[in-house]
């Protein structure tokens, strides 16, 4: 199956090109596989009703009066599930991780597609007063944005070790037939010793993007100051 009308292409090349679309079939074949065995997983544990504290509505309405909130009342409406990402900014990360700044970003321009079948937050260990000025400079206008710094949440769910250190991670909750919260799924960019940055990759597009060229995506955040 040839990709382009273009005329003369080498046949090293259009060799190659073919040899290659083979592969990139077999892994959408195996990536849907991984999908729907993931789909499959029996649910995990009941868990604790953490507690968060959340601002306004409106990032532009300051940040008082800050509510609480509990985990179950993140669920908006019967047979949502509930996808949290872990922001890793807060306690001893002082400063906010620029691949989580780059997620949450693309995240928050397609809220509201994801908010037609799911319910989704960003929670961060940072105060909320810290939390939002940042996400006022991001504009993250479209976004449910949580503080959980007094709790065991990031602990918990294995974001956060009990020195403080923070790390980005995605976890899906959702509700069994008695209204319970379970957990259903997490996953962290540090997938096993040779894998140590690539476990979340799906979630961004920009990788993607620049994993067609060339040059690969390399250090592509060195020296960005977000």
């Amino acid at each position: 199956m040839r990709m382009t009308n273009l005329s003369d292409e080498p046949e090293e090349y259009v060799r190659a090109r073919e040899e290659l679309r083979q592969a990139e079939i077999e892994l959408m074949r195996h990536r849907e596989r991984v999908a729907e065995q993931r789909r499959r997983l029996p649910l995990g544990p009941v868990l604790d009703d953490y507690v968060f504290e959340e601002g306004p509505a409106d990032l532009q309405d300051g940040d008082t009066p800050a509510t609480t909130v509990r985990l179950s009342e993140l669920f908006t409406g019967p047979g949502r599930d509930l996808v949290v990402y872990h922001f890793m900014f807060g306690k001893r990360q002082t400063t906010a991780c620029p691949m989580c700044t780059m997620w949450i970003d693309g995240i928050n321009g397609v809220a509201r597609h994801i908010a037609q079948n799911v319910d989704f937050a960003i929670v961060a260990a940072a105060d909320l007063p810290t939390l939002r000025v940042y996400a006022r400079k991001r504009q993250w206008t479209n976004l449910r944005l949580l503080s959980a710094g007094s709790g065991t949440f990031k602990y918990d769910l294995g974001s956060e070790d009990a020195e403080g250190n923070q790390d980005s991670t995605v976890s899906v909750f959702t509700r069994d037939g008695e209204g319970a919260v379970r957990h259903f799924y997490s996953a962290h960019p540090r997938m096993a010793d040779d894998i140590d940055q690539r476990g979340i990759d799906l979630m961004s597009p920009v990788w993607h993007v620049l994993d067609l060229t060339t040059r690969g995506r390399g250090e592509w955040f060195a020296g960005l100051d977000y």
